[in-house]
């Protein structure tokens, strides 16, 4: 097969891809290898599909249709560097845990810029007495124990940041300790138009509607600070209100039924203390529970419906 049909098998690709998928994910794909992008192509199949190329000749399909897809134009900003497309309809969370999830360790190589901090632990290293002084030039504490190295303490010997220069990486290589994890970098989601930051695809239902009550609850306060009812503070407004009935209701002679009960409680306060005191007494003493029940009790209900529906 030629280039130039190469080049058209692949613009036919993309295309049918962009006709058939409405979400597209954009991943960083450096230090990833063919067989780790195998897998991943396998982890997604069925749920995604994730296509690699040049940019430019991504550029030119998504510009090539332009007219059927304007929006797909938002994304031309985001396709630079070494990076892929992942195509997909439905669970976004699902593709980035899977994406997530395919990663590979990897041994710290010389030159390379370190994407966390390294700690070589305490213990024995396996290591002959002779090799303490590679040891003493990194600044490493050590020990000679049974015949072999040991290290005193916990040591970080690369930071996020740094590279990684020869006596790390030999160290490393000789600790049999792979630092690194590589795979697909989520950098951009694009769904129907919209170009948001992967941390969204983490909210779960609880975040959002903890975020929408305190919103609601910030609504609320500007409303009732300001005197501008809104929605939101309506229901501050009435129970407010109702409090102020029941307050002039107490001190004159004006009542309402829910005033008669805060009278009652408050002309006899004894008979919502026998309320509340009845299930205390009955919680170590199962034989007199059963007995109270057979007697008959004169207005208990009434009672205990003001008390528990004074606020209804």
């Amino acid at each position: 097969m030629s280039r130039a049909e190469r080049k058209q098998k692949y613009f036919a690709k993309l295309t049918k891809l962009i006709e058939e998928y409405t979400q597209v994910i954009i991943v960083g794909a450096d230090n990833v290898g063919s067989h780790h992008m195998q897998n991943i192509r396998k982890g997604l199949r069925g749920k995604g599909v994730i296509l690699m190329g040049k940019n430019t000749m991504v550029r030119k399909v998504i510009r090539g249709n332009a007219e059927s897809h304007p929006n797909l134009q938002t994304l031309l900003p985001y396709i630079k560097n070494n990076v892929g497309l992942i195509f997909c309809n439905g669970d976004l969370s699902g593709v980035k845990k899977i994406v997530s999830e395919q990663r590979v360790a990897a041994p710290a190589k010389v030159g390379a810029t370190c994407p966390n901090d390294v700690i070589v632990p305490a213990g024995p290293t396996g290591m002959e007495p002779t090799q303490t002084s590679f040891l003493q030039a990194l600044n490493i504490p050590s020990k000679i124990n049974k015949g072999q190295v040991d290290i005193v303490n916990d040591v970080k010997i690369l930071v996020k940041g740094q590279r990684v220069g020869q006596s790390e990486a030999t160290l490393l290589l000789k600790l049999s300790i792979k630092p690194f994890s590589y795979g697909l970098q989520i950098q951009t989601v694009y769904d129907n138009g919209s170009i948001y930051d992967p941390s969204v695809l983490d909210m779960t239902d609880e975040i959002l509607l903890a975020k929408f009550a305190s919103g609601l609850r910030n609504v609320a306060a500007v409303s009732l600070a300001t005197g501008y009812p809104t929605v939101a503070s309506v229901p501050h407004l009435v129970l407010r209100g109702y409090k102020n009935l029941l307050s002039i209701a107490v001190a004159t002679d004006y009542s309402f039924p829910k005033a008669e009960k805060i009278k009652a409680f408050l002309k006899d306060p004894t008979a919502f203390a026998a309320v509340t005191s009845a299930p205390a007494a009955t919680k170590g003493a199962a034989p007199a529970k059963e007995e109270k029940k057979k007697e008959p009790e004169p207005e208990p209900v009434e009672d205990e419906d003001m008390g528990l529906g004074l606020f209804d």
